[in-house]
């Protein structure tokens, strides 16, 4: 076999990798979200916003301490092009060093943190919430060493089944009458039903090593990724902290929902995506062409199924909050019209980083984090004093800002340009723009109703007007997506796009 051979089908073993890697991993999150959503919507009725304010707040430690717990140095091993049982063992080591201690700094800190925010359940639902460090060394490595071979197919029917029981508790514990608590059991159960699937998945039957040298090359690339999820902290947890402080835990109930709303897509669906891309862009880091295709391509997709979703919340959002969360929620309302419209910049700037540490740039995403946290706690520090109203606003100014700076590094070092992005991003921005000016004029026809039939309605029309304009201009780009679900032969080589 010629070497223009093998590498031919190695290149196809890849993209069926990839494409098999996505189905899966996309695909179990899909199901794993609608059980999640419909049991979340569910609790959200029967608990209080100001259980879900106090659960805010403990978030907000819970996110700070966890950006120390190694998920970086397990996907170090990702990177790599070849890893040895002795690196195993150590990164092992690492991560029940780092959440061992995670686990016991939470417990000793929890009062500080009651103090701080003036409630005293802080200091109980923080010490519970400590359980969730000591699973993560078995998610952490068990995901690393199965996505090196690109397996993702069992990880997806790990959390599917952890999906399921983490639902079944917040259904539980709600209809039982815990109130927080209930936001407290569910992750748990979460976490260790993934930790325990992973273990088998993986194989993690091995003795850790605290014994360090010669672990340098994990230990950079770790440290780099931990100031990453440091300055992420910063620029996606400090409005917490500003806010917990100036708002009563109703109000920041009713913030943090409307933001938990908006995010779905971005939280939920995106890293799971990005964790394939990485470990695509990883095989394939000595390629800059293939690394450059494969981003726009990439963003082309992710972007044709984000913008309708984010444009069509923003114009449908009092019908959506008013059927989903119900009448108590109605506060939220004008908080997701306006988030709405800074998500898209949010879910286009967090696809750049599974390239760019993939070829060896982690030092763009701690650049782009150091941006973001100075920006963004700025914009918080303003829209504070116009309450929750003036906190999503703060979303919608400080996001662009942090977006067009990470383009302006990562473009570059990717291979691409910003003439190249916004042509991969012409069809969905255009056609979601076009629908949701549809939707807006539909939605004024409309006689009064309840807005269950409303929402139906316009979700309805927005769904058939956007699938019409990308039948008839971006037919190519539909059949794109078709050939990837139905896994049908893909081209390989760079193309125009």
């Amino acid at each position: 076999m010629t070497g223009k051979r093998l590498q031919e089908k190695e290149e196809l073993g890849l993209t069926d990798k990839v494409r098999g890697a996505v189905i899966w991993r996309s695909g179990s999150q899909i199901v794993a979200q609608l059980v999640t959503w419909a049991a979340t919507f569910l609790v959200i009725r029967m608990l209080a916003p100001s259980d879900y304010g106090l659960f805010a707040m403990t978030q907000a430690i819970l996110v700070l301490l966890s950006l120390m717990n190694g998920w970086g140095y397990a996907n170090a091993l990702v990177r790599s092009e070849s890893i040895s049982p002795r690196e195993i063992r150590q990164v092992f080591g690492m991560l029940l060093l780092l959440n061992g201690g995670l686990a016991l700094a939470q417990i000793v800190l929890a009062p500080l943190a009651a103090a701080y925010f003036r409630q005293p359940l802080v200091t109980e639902l923080l010490r519970v919430q400590a359980l969730i460090y000591l699973a993560t060394p078995f998610i952490a490595l068990g995901h690393a060493l199965l996505g090196r071979r690109m397996d993702f197919r069992r990880p997806g029917q790990i959390h599917l089944l952890a999906a399921l029981l983490s639902a079944a508790t917040a259904l539980a514990g709600a209809a039982l009458g815990w109130g927080v608590w209930t936001l407290v059991a569910a992750p748990i159960v979460l976490f260790w039903t993934q930790a325990i699937g992973m273990a088998i998945a993986a194989r993690l039957l091995i003795l850790p090593s605290f014994r360090f040298a010669g672990a340098g090359h994990l230990f950079r690339y770790g440290n780099a990724m931990l100031l990453v999820q440091f300055f992420w902290f910063i620029q996606s947890q400090s409005a917490v902290f500003i806010a917990g402080r100036q708002f009563d835990t109703h109000s920041l109930g009713l913030y943090t929902t409307a933001l938990f709303l908006t995010q779905i897509l971005a939280a939920k669906f995106v890293p799971p995506l990005n964790e394939v891309a990485f470990a695509a862009y990883s095989r394939i880091q000595d390629k800059p062409d293939a690394v450059s295709f494969a981003f726009l391509k990439a963003v082309r997709l992710i972007m044709l199924i984000a913008l309708p979703f984010y444009f069509g919340l923003a114009v449908t959002a009092e019908p959506l909050v008013l059927t989903m969360l119900g009448p108590k929620w109605e506060g939220t309302i004008p908080l997701v019209a306006i988030l709405a419209w800074a998500m898209p910049f949010m879910t286009v700037q967090i696809m750049v980083a599974p390239a760019t540490n993939a070829i060896g740039r982690e030092d763009i995403s701690v650049r782009t984090g150091m941006i973001g946290a100075l920006v963004l706690p700025v914009c918080f520090l303003i829209g504070v004093g116009h309450g929750p109203f003036g906190m999503a606003v703060a979303w919608l100014v400080g996001f662009p800002i942090l977006t067009a700076a990470t383009f302006r590094m990562a473009l570059p070092a990717i291979g691409t340009s910003i003439t190249d992005l916004v042509r991969a991003l012409a069809p969905g921005l255009a056609a979601s723009a076009a629908m949701a000016i549809a939707v807006t004029a539909l939605d004024h026809m409309l006689p009064a109703m309840a807005p269950q039939p409303r929402l139906a309605l316009l979700v309805l029309a927005g769904t058939v007007f956007y699938g019409g304009l990308l039948f008839i201009f971006a037919r190519q780009l539909v059949a794109e997506v078709v050939a990837l679900v139905l896994r049908q032969p893909a081209a390989l080589k760079p193309r125009t796009l």
